[in-house]
């Protein structure tokens, strides 16, 4: 399949683009086509451009609210951000920067999002409260993808969390998973793309193991460890949804289509300024980081993602088809 290359200023612009052609603001375009953009440059095309379609036709169908301006209240250390059951990025942002006033000031601040969307790559959600000497740690809960341990009909979504530290010096430590054996995205892409899954992804509807992309996305997805992963999956769904008042997993519609009512999601991000703890974080942090990096193979956790982001710097490759989608939206042709 042929590709296009582009800058990720041309990409965000044309994303962007596509986003005010199915209404929203610039202002609010702007946080999600950069989200988008950056997925792709850290090699995570299934959480990237491939996003807009479903996006921009959820949108227009009005399963999300384009033009939903974040509200928040602040109560001591927490922060509620209400979405609006608008995309999630923005609320995100708006959450981030009041939380970053009220660590600083408390040691401690707690964001809890309700009414949201795709929490997209939790990582970028986390690492810039690294940067600036936190700690900071996410979760979201997403569509039903996940049975209970035993059990063949999905209630918990994969559930992404999140962990972000910073370093006495350069990039920081970042942690990025899913709780699912792999992100639903990529089953998702492989279907599009008319490919199998490899063994171990996923379960169709009578819970055998499949390696066919359709009968996993009609399935379940399998739990990053077994029935720990499934039991982190249930703390997730408490902490975000239960907490914030939205919908849990079983309850969410898909973010795959433009049927329905809002997906009504929800997030918390945990955010911890070291300097109100023991003195010396970051000293003993660099001991352990030390002690992994002198093991030969061994690694630190966002080191992979960091160096796939500067190789795509200043360029990024997407599929001809998608590229030529993504045009007609930003004209407003809507597919």
């Amino acid at each position: 399949m042929s590709s296009v290359a582009l800058t990720p200023l041309q990409a965000e612009e044309l994303a962007a683009q596509a986003f005010v052609a199915a209404g929203m603001t610039a202002e609010l375009a702007r946080p999600a086509a950069r989200a988008l953009v950056m997925a792709e440059r850290e090699g995570l095309p299934s959480h990237g451009l491939a996003r807009v379609p479903f996006y921009a036709a959820q949108m227009r169908a009005g399963k999300v609210r384009a033009e939903a301006v974040p509200e928040l209240t602040r109560d001591g250390a927490v922060i509620r951000v209400n979405a609006g059951f608008g995309l999630a990025f923005a609320a995100i942002a708006a959450g981030a920067e009041a939380a970053r006033d009220v660590a600083r000031d408390l040691g401690v601040a707690v964001v809890s999002i309700t009414h949201s969307h795709h929490f997209g790559v939790a990582g970028q959600a986390v690492e810039p409260f690294a940067r600036a000497g936190l700690i900071a740690l996410a979760m979201a809960n997403a569509p039903a993808a996940i049975a209970p341990w035993g059990g063949k009909r999905a209630l918990y979504g994969t559930n992404p969390i999140a962990f972000a530290c910073p370093r006495a010096q350069g990039a920081p430590l970042l942690i990025d998973l899913s709780l699912s054996h792999v992100a639903r995205g990529k089953v998702m892409l492989a279907q599009k793309a008319g490919q199998p899954i490899p063994e171990g992804w996923a379960l169709d509807a009578q819970g055998n193991p499949t390696t066919d992309a359709d009968a996993a996305m009609a399935g379940t997805m399998l739990p990053s460890g077994g029935a720990k992963g499934a039991a982190l999956a249930l703390m997730v769904e408490l902490l975000t949804a239960g907490l914030a008042g939205a919908s849990f997993a079983f309850q969410a519609s898909s973010l795959f289509d433009d049927n329905g009512p809002p997906p009504d999601l929800a997030h918390v991000i945990l955010v911890l300024d070291p300097a109100r703890f023991a003195p010396g974080f970051t000293d003993r942090a660099e001991a352990i980081f030390a002690a992994i990096e002198a093991q030969d193979g061994a690694r630190l956790p966002g080191a992979r993602r960091f160096a796939e982001r500067a190789a795509r710097a200043d360029t990024i490759e997407i599929p001809q088809p998608l590229h030529d989608t993504l045009t007609g939206l930003a004209r407003g042709v809507s597919g």
